[in-house]
C-alpha cells in the first residue's frame, strides 16, 4: 500500500493508460478523482474504481474550466498529493499528417490538447497541490523516435518532456517533483478509433507486437505499475526524469 491514503487526479482517468495508472493507484491505497470526456467512459471507470475514486466531466482543453476539477477534489478528499497528468491524444480527426500536409487547425488542436493543456492543469493544480507532492507527466516515446504522421505531436510530447525539467526546478522550493512517464506502444480503447474491423484489429496488433523487443504489446497495467513508482517515496531522489516502457524500442 505505498500510497495509502494519497490524494490523487488522474486526467484521462476514464480509459486506456489513465484507468490503468489509476487501477494500480486504487490496488496501492489511493483516493482522488478521474477526469475525462466522455460520460459513459467515466461511469464506467467510476464504477470499477469505487469507492476510492470519483469521477469529474471536463474537457482539460478548456482551460477555464481546469480548475473545477482541483476544488471539486478538495471539498470531496482534502488537498492534492499526486497529480498525473495523461489527457491527449495521437490518434483521431485530424491528428495524423507530415509538415506537407497538416493544416493550422489541426496543428492547433494538437498543441491545445498534448502541450497547452499540460501546462495549465499542472499551473491551476499548485494551489491545491501539497509541498512534496509528485507530479507525473504522460509523454511518448515519440519524443526519441520519429514516427510517420506524428510530427505535431511528437513535437507537443517535447514539450512535455521539457516542462518535467523546468516545472521541477521552478518548484524546487516546494518539494515538488515533476517526472515523466513516456509509454511505447499500448494495448488500449485508441486501436478502435482506427476504425478497423475487429479481425484486422487483432492482426495489426499482433504486428505491432512483434516489432517490440519483447514481443508484446504493453498494458495499461504496465503504466500502471511506473506510474505508483514515480508516485510514491520510492521514487524521492528522482525529479526532472523520463521514464521510457515501451518493452524496449527506443533502446535496443
Amino acid at each position: 500500500m505505498r500510497l495509502k491514503n494519497k490524494v490523487a487526479v488522474i486526467t484521462g482517468g476514464n480509459s486506456g493508460i489513465g484507468l490503468g495508472i489509476a487501477k494500480e493507484f486504487k490496488t496501492e491505497g489511493a483516493l482522488g478523482t478521474i477526469v475525462g470526456r466522455n460520460l459513459e467512459t467515466l461511469n464506467n471507470a467510476e464504477t470499477l474504481l469505487s469507492p476510492n475514486f470519483k469521477s469529474i466531466q471536463t474537457d482539460i482543453t478548456k482551460t477555464e474550466d481546469l480548475e473545477n476539477i482541483f476544488k471539486e477534489t478538495q471539498k470531496e478528499f482534502g488537498k492534492l498529493d499526486i497529480l498525473v497528468v495523461n489527457a491527449g491524444g495521437a490518434l483521431g480527426n485530424g491528428t495524423l499528417g507530415s509538415v506537407v500536409d497538416t493544416t493550422e487547425e489541426n496543428y492547433d488542436r494538437m498543441i491545445d490538447l498534448n502541450l497547452k493543456s499540460v501546462f495549465f492543469t499542472v499551473q491551476k493544480a499548485l494551489p491545491y497541490l501539497n509541498d512534496g507532492a509528485s507530479i507525473i507527466l504522460v509523454a511518448s516515446i515519440a519524443t526519441k523516435k520519429a514516427f510517420e504522421g506524428l510530427t505535431v505531436y511528437s513535437a507537443a510530447k517535447a514539450g512535455v518532456r521539457s516542462f518535467a525539467r523546468t516545472f521541477s526546478r521552478d518548484l524546487l522550493d516546494r518539494a515538488i517533483r515533476v517526472n515523466v512517464l513516456s509509454p511505447g506502444t499500448i494495448e488500449t480503447p485508441l486501436f478502435k478509433k482506427l476504425g478497423l474491423p475487429d479481425e484486422v484489429s487483432e492482426q495489426a496488433k499482433e504486428q505491432f507486437g512483434k516489432l517490440i523487443p519483447v514481443k508484446r504489446l504493453g498494458q495499461p497495467k504496465d503504466m500502471g505499475r511506473v506510474a505508483v513508482f514515480l508516485a510514491s517515496d520510492d521514487s524521492s531522489f528522482i525529479l526532472g526524469e523520463d521514464i521510457t516502457a515501451d518493452g524496449g524500442v527506443v533502446n535496443l
